[in-house]
């Protein structure tokens, strides 16, 4: 098993990048890693920590910013660290690839150059969000594909309860379609064509579901297309950062609320903690030959560790070879 790591992508990279790598190899005995970026750069930088014989490296030049267009930013540079990583996983050098790196050239390298697995429409993006239960929830799709029609729903559908059983440990887990309203009937045609091949899919699924629900626990997997999840996402990243900023802002106003704070502070740090990205890792592609991960822009280096420990569970559950199996069905 051989995990690549994209070194330059993200905000923090490439020092938090190679911080969460080296992380990683310390706390996984056996785990083999190789960071794709500058070869001279990143060889000083595990000399540093003593890790130069413990991760590898692929040399690679060039990174693609979030201002450049992913497809025409692919093809100009063969030699940047997302296409590298993709070609890794397509030549089966590599049996994951982890990037907090420009999302839009990310997809475009999983589609473009590892390939869609046979059978497979559309790909979707998959994060675990929290919920009230602590139990998570996967929802896909939240960028992908943002036209999604019925039968990629009901597809996202099963790869998403794949990913929720044989990853996060689920038992059967439960399959909403995120819709205007829980009964059945509910939404536009693609919403109604989608329920129906749901519903016939052999996977637990529990029907219709609204946005107002999603965080409850009551759900493992949640299906939309992705110009809604999207959407939902960046909604749920706006009000979760406001909610703090005002708690912050009432804590604050007098020394009641100091005191308050300071009484609550354990369970507040335990309360944003729960709601931290980087306790998830990343977001997998799923649909495409290959695992590919991707964390936060933002990342440091527990997001990267718990990415590749996300994409190491994937390999070993052979998420990628059961979506494969049921897809040819």
């Amino acid at each position: 098993m051989r995990i690549a790591v994209d070194a330059l992508g993200g905000d923090h990279a490439p020092s938090e990048i190679v911080a969460g790598a080296i992380a990683a190899v310390r706390e996984k005995k056996g785990l083999q890693l190789a960071l794709v970026g500058p070869e001279d750069k990143l060889r000083v930088a595990l000399r540093q920590e003593g890790m130069s014989s413990a991760i590898g490296i692929v040399p690679a030049a060039d990174t693609i910013g979030n201002d450049e267009a992913p497809v025409i930013a692919l093809r100009r540079k063969p030699n940047s660290t997302l296409a590298v990583g993709a070609r890794l996983i397509k030549d089966g050098q590599a049996d994951a690839f982890v990037t907090a790196g420009n999302t839009g050239a990310f997809m475009a390298a999983g589609l473009l150059i590892a390939g869609r697995i046979a059978h497979v429409e559309r790909p979707a993006l998959a994060p675990l969000l929290p919920t009230v239960k602590g139990n998570g929830v996967v929802l896909l799709d939240v960028g992908a594909t943002m036209d999604a029609k019925a039968e990629n729903l009901a597809q996202y559908g099963l790869m998403g309860s794949i990913y929720a059983e044989r990853v996060l440990g689920k038992v059967r887990p439960r399959v909403a379609l995120l819709n205007v309203g829980s009964e059945e009937g509910k939404g536009n045609q693609v919403s109604k064509d989608a329920f129906s091949l749901l519903a016939a899919s052999g996977i637990n699924f529990v029907g219709n579901m609204e946005a107002r629900t999603l965080l409850s626990g009551e759900f493992d997997v949640v299906v939309c297309d992705g110009f809604t999840g999207n959407v939902l996402l960046k909604m749920m990243e706006g009000v979760t950062g406001t909610m703090f900023e005002l708690l912050r802002e009432a804590f604050l106003a007098d020394y009641r609320g100091k005191l308050g704070a300071l009484l609550l502070k354990p369970s507040l740090r335990q309360l944003k903690r729960r709601f931290d990205y980087a306790e998830h890792g990343g977001a997998p592609l799923l649909g495409i030959n290959g695992v590919f991960v991707k964390c936060h822009g933002s990342s440091r280096a527990l997001a990267i560790k718990n990415g590749i420990f996300q994409a190491e569970k994937f390999i070993t559950q052979e998420v990628i070879k059961k979506i494969t199996g049921l897809a040819e069905k």
